[in-house]
């Protein structure tokens, strides 16, 4: 990064130095970028990480590259633990945030009759692993209601549940995928902690976004991807671990070399630390990828990012919501840059086709994403828009004006 440190924080109010973040955005000179809840655009500091320790792979070698970087690499963890208020060692890299969710579930002990308490928004590939998890070890998968209001989980009501059930796991998607709602993550958090519950978060859609305090949440699990609002590369999430799981010698079903070390011939010792969760295999440049995607989060703000980005969606939300033939889908009193809206007249591929010819970046999302809720909400498809913290208000306009064409033209 250029030295741009002080665009980013003011000497009081923190603030954002819009010009310098988008010069420092190589892709907002191609599309107006609203699918940062698919990806974000990376920064060029992040793009040059990855180049850097690619060529220097092809120098001296894999190996040789990976030891040349020890330090570096060891950001991945320093930068996220202080990104989460947590220690390094509660940091494992992941290939993804599903792969992240997944080993996580596997260290859990189920059996027969054990209940997953979730909730009726939580991600399709987590609701899909719980399913999994009833046919081969026959858990309860249990729902807990929405609140009347549309505010998310009724926490009461989840909370009775937890007492009655007493589940083996609580797991919670803390921002949707299909729709900007924000779930209660931390208050659902100390009901857990109050009945020694075990808690695990998805964060794929708030981690870069909002400021994130794994501690605050109470959360004994919590993944991630890199991809999204962190605005690192693909192919890259991370999971947190809690001390109190990683001292009770929670440990993923299959671990390798790098997460156990062979003791005796007929014996594994799992390493100390978050690393047991972890492969010897590792993408090195999309782990430096992912260490300066979060030291640049970290220096841009959260507490800044957490203003602008909302409001963004906010702005877009409610000129999309004049539209005639336009209908908003996002509940909750302060929803996330998660903005999903269904058209009159058009199916869901041509219409973000319509989008794409006209350089906006959008994302869909179908009934199969989200049974329940697109259910409750009588659609079969809608469409995603996220702008992040680089976009602007007229790039906001300018695809509100393109969605307003686009719905007068079915008419």
């Amino acid at each position: 990064m250029k030295n741009h440190d002080s665009a980013f924080v003011g000497t009081s109010e923190p603030l954002l130095d819009l010009a310098a973040l988008r010069a420092d955005t190589p892709g907002c000179e191609e599309v107006i970028h609203f699918n940062n809840a698919g990806c974000g655009l990376m920064a060029r500091p992040v793009l040059q990480a990855m180049l850097d320790h690619l060529r220097l792979e092809a120098t001296i070698g894999g190996y040789e590259a990976a030891a040349a970087r020890a330090a570096e690499v060891a950001d991945f963890y320093a930068s996220l633990a202080e990104l989460l208020g947590t220690r390094p060692g509660n940091i494992a890299f992941a290939a993804s945030a599903t792969h992240a969710y997944t080993k996580a579930l596997s260290a859990v002990d189920f059996r027969p009759g054990d209940v997953i308490l979730t909730t009726r928004n939580d991600f399709i590939s987590n609701q899909i692993a719980f399913l999994a998890l009833r046919k081969r070890h026959g858990v309860r998968i249990v729902h807990a209601p929405d609140h009347p209001d549309g505010s998310g989980v009724d926490v009461d009501a989840m909370a009775a549940l937890m007492r009655s059930h007493r589940p083996r796991l609580v797991a919670v998607t803390h921002v949707p995928t299909n729709s900007g709602l924000v779930q209660p993550v931390a208050e659902i958090g100390r009901h857990c902690r109050e009945l020694d519950l075990l808690y695990l978060v998805d964060a794929c859609q708030s981690v870069g976004q909002y400021p994130v305090d794994v501690e605050e949440i109470g959360c004994d699990l919590l993944t991630a991807t890199c991809r999204k609002f962190l605005r690192g590369p693909r192919g890259s999430g991370f999971l947190y671990v809690s001390d109190r799981v990683l001292q009770a010698g929670c440990e993923p079903l299959y671990i390798d070399m790098h997460g156990a070390r062979w003791v005796a011939p007929g014996y594994y010792r799992p390493v100390e630390g978050a690393a047991r969760f972890e492969e010897w295999e590792f993408p090195y440049a999309t782990v430096l990828g992912c260490a300066a995607a979060t030291r640049y989060a970290l220096r841009v703000g959260l507490e800044p990012v957490s203003r602008r980005t909302p409001a963004l969606a906010g702005r877009l939300r409610e000129q999309l919501a004049a539209l005639a033939g336009v209908r908003t889908l996002d509940g909750g009193a302060a929803p996330a840059a998660l903005v999903t809206f269904t058209i009159e007249g058009w199916e869901a591929a041509p219409f973000k086709a319509a989008l794409d010819a006209r350089r906006v970046n959008s994302a869909l999302s179908y009934r199969e994403f989200a049974q329940y809720d697109f259910a409750d909400k009588d659609v079969e498809w809608c469409l995603r828009l996220s702008p992040h913290y680089y976009n602007t208000e007229d790039e906001v306009d300018a695809v509100v004006g393109a969605v307003a064409e686009l719905a007068r033209s079915a008419r």
